[in-house]
């Protein structure tokens, strides 16, 4: 009897997970997920050329103050950068319990 129901049981699980691997080789729905990528990758590309921009600049027939500016400029890029990029930050001990929990469970 327990090996009628274990046998039913991964038959019913492997038939729940059959349909969403055939989903997965379609073409992708765009959403507005997409336009805001676009736009924030658009952006991203203005701050990285006012970035080469500055780079590009002779300075050293500039005033020590118009440096100051221009530093303050390169930083305000780069957090605004570090902003549109996001990212995900996982510290050591949440590295250390997901790669435990790996061993155990595989």
């Amino acid at each position: 009897m327990k090996k009628i129901t274990l046998c039913l049981m991964t038959v019913f699980l492997s038939l729940t997970f059959v349909p969403a691997q055939l989903k997965a080789g379609t073409d992708p729905i765009p959403t507005s997920m997409s336009v805001v990528k676009i736009i924030k990758s658009a952006k991203a590309n203005a701050l990285l050329i006012r970035l080469d921009g500055i780079n590009a600049m002779d300075k050293s027939t500039m005033t020590s103050s118009e440096k100051k500016q221009l530093r303050k400029e390169v930083r305000s890029i780069k957090n605004q950068l570090g902003e549109i990029g996001g990212g995900v930050y996982i510290s050591v001990g949440a590295l250390i319990i997901i790669i435990l929990l790996l061993i155990i469970l595989l």
